[in-house]
């Protein structure tokens, strides 16, 4: 079996991080999988570029210009936006005519527009695609933060100036996305329970099935080390408590950073021998610009990307924190996890999925700071933190290991591939 994988970028982003575990552990276990990407970083070669370069750039700036022409000149939301009005035709690739399955991932950002979505399906060939988010079920929106206007079909989009109209673009791009998986065998997978609770509400997916499968890890790669040595590399004290918080961007509202600060204030409100005992670790970019902002000495880590640096920033930890306000299956708290760090994040999307509370950490009330400082509290007593680590490691060798992860895809492509040739 010859897979395909398709996402905007080889390394930057969670979904570029899932897609090469994914590509790994199906290599592993007996599928040759490849990725195509726009953006390739490295000299891997089982991730090939699509190629012509200046014709991906031109179709990431075309759709940014005209998303920005319908938000009346204004960057605010620019890039919570997606449209899929221009992109690169990848089913005239080698790579393309040689797979048996087309396995979509995140496409966004001038990668392939929704032409190229229909130019896929019209090839015959099986494909699977993995939300990353909500895009795929909606019109432009990657998060729906609780609008619910998808389930029938967007419009008055809240992302757009005055909150849209009847017929705004939102409006219009679902009328294409519609026309386009109507009628059409896709098989969509969720990376969360949650996740696919959301997208079989939507219009989109009336006649669509949707499993749930998580992203897979390399427990080989993320296990647990040495704390004290681990701290030694990457110049974090040895003799304190440490708080951990990662986000490629540290400063994305939907990653919760002012309910972090706000707990942590809580936390030394209530006892200030804490600014003693406790640091925090930031780990992203954009980090040095929240230091400042909390009451705890913090050490911004900036963006890294190697996974040997990324595994000592976790082992160096004793709780990691992520109050995302509306998330995924985030790889954060799955890496934390295989490095043996309980976690603590609030009852939102796919996140008590992942932690279970007071088992593997402890599972916030949403958007709740109080309850947050309780948990982090809570499970950087001394007591339950070797606990929590055992089971933190065997929740991800049992769920998200890339043997556990591959077979269960393997599953989904070989029952694509039948149903494709039924219907031939």
């Amino acid at each position: 079996m010859n897979v395909l994988i398709i996402n905007t970028s080889e390394k930057n982003g969670g979904a570029a991080v899932a897609s090469n575990r994914l590509m790994n552990a199906l290599n592993n276990n007996g599928v040759k999988a490849r990725m195509l990407v726009r953006d390739k970083e490295t000299d891997e070669i089982t991730v090939a570029p699509v190629g012509r370069p200046w014709r991906a750039q031109w179709a990431f700036l075309w759709e940014r210009l005209c998303i920005f022409l319908h938000l009346h000149l204004k960057r605010e939301h620019l890039f919570e936006i997606d449209t899929a009005n221009a992109g690169i035709d990848i089913t005239q690739t080698r790579y393309f005519k040689e797979a048996d399955v087309i396995h979509l991932a995140w496409i966004n950002q001038g990668y392939i527009s929704l032409k190229g979505i229909r130019r896929i399906l019209d090839s015959g060939k099986p494909v699977v695609w993995t939300m990353h988010d909500m895009w795929p079920a909606t019109a432009i929106c990657h998060y729906t933060r609780g609008c619910r206007n998808y389930q029938s079909s967007c419009h008055d989009c809240r992302l757009l100036p005055g909150g849209g109209s009847r017929n705004d673009l939102s409006a219009k791009v679902w009328r294409k996305k519609h026309s386009i998986v109507h009628n059409r065998t896709i098989q969509f997978v969720a990376c969360s329970r949650w996740l696919q609770r959301q997208a079989e509400q939507s219009g989109l997916f009336r006649h669509q099935n949707v499993a749930a499968i998580p992203n897979p890890i390399n427990t080989h790669i993320f296990q647990p080390s040495d704390k004290a040595e681990a701290r030694k590399r990457i110049n974090l004290p040895t003799g304190k408590r440490i708080i951990l918080f990662v986000s490629q961007k540290v400063t994305d509202e939907r990653k919760g950073m002012k309910y972090f600060i706000e707990a942590t204030q809580k936390m030394t409100d209530a006892d200030p021998t804490v600014k003693d005992t406790t640091v925090v670790a930031i780990l992203g970019g954009h980090g040095e610009e929240i230091a400042g902002q909390l009451p705890l000495p913090a050490y911004p880590l900036g963006y890294v990307s190697e996974d040997r640096v990324i595994v000592d920033v976790y082992n160096s930890a004793d709780v990691f924190v992520l109050p995302s306000l509306e998330d995924n299956l985030p790889n954060t708290i799955m890496e934390a996890m295989a490095c043996g760090v309980p976690c603590v994040g609030f009852n939102v999307g796919g996140i008590p999925e992942m932690i279970e509370h007071k088992k593997t950490g402890y599972v916030a009330k949403e958007r709740d700071a109080d309850d947050l400082a309780k948990g982090i509290n809570w499970v950087l007593e001394p007591a339950q933190r070797k606990l929590l680590a055992k089971n933190a490691v065997d929740k991800v060798q049992h769920c998200y290991s890339e043997r556990a992860v591959a077979m269960q895809y393997i599953d989904i492509y070989t029952d694509a591939m039948a149903q494709r040739r039924y219907n031939i």
